[in-house]
């Protein structure tokens, strides 16, 4: 009786719905295949990584008033 043949295996999964019985093998079954699909599920769903973005550049305040020139930045008029 080699790990091939044909009489083990049909023993093996004669034995195994005999313990288990066969709602609770297919109950395990559909709670193997819902993890999987609940896998293939969170891959899918996974965002691409966050390019990096260069750093905005700083506005520029349009006329004259009390923060400064005209032509300075909001950074220069708050220095």
């Amino acid at each position: 009786m080699g790990l091939g043949s044909i009489w083990h295996w049909l023993v093996l999964i004669l034995v195994v719905v005999l313990l288990f019985g066969r709602g609770r093998i297919s109950d395990v079954m559909g709670d193997i295949a819902k993890g999987i699909k609940s896998f293939k599920k969170g891959l899918s769903d996974e965002e691409p990584a966050p390019q990096q973005q260069a750093p905005a550049q700083p506005q520029r305040i349009h006329g004259a008033d009390q923060m400064g020139t005209p032509g300075t930045t909001k950074e220069e008029a708050k220095g």
